[in-house]
């Protein structure tokens, strides 16, 4: 599953540089993360940083992108070019 971010977000920026898919990005109020390079941190680290940085936890799975742990290492090979 990606993760995604609620409207809880305060816009503290800290974030979007501990992704290391470049997945979350500036939204027109609040922070967002693209599922499609979300990989919940799979590949890079054991588990996601954003959520750990994240001081208000509003940095939830998203039930509308529901993967397994296969699908989102398969994610990392591919936007990481190794697959």
């Amino acid at each position: 599953m990606s993760l995604m971010i609620t409207d809880e977000c305060i816009n503290c920026d800290v974030c979007e540089p501990e992704c290391p898919n470049e997945a979350i990005s500036q939204g027109e109020e609040i922070y967002v993360i693209d599922p499609k390079k979300c990989t919940e941190c799979v590949g890079h680290y054991d588990e996601p940083q954003c959520q750990q940085v994240c001081p208000v936890d509003c940095i939830p799975h998203d039930p509308n992108h529901k993967e397994s742990e296969e699908q989102l290492m398969e994610k990392y090979l591919v936007l990481t070019g190794q697959l």
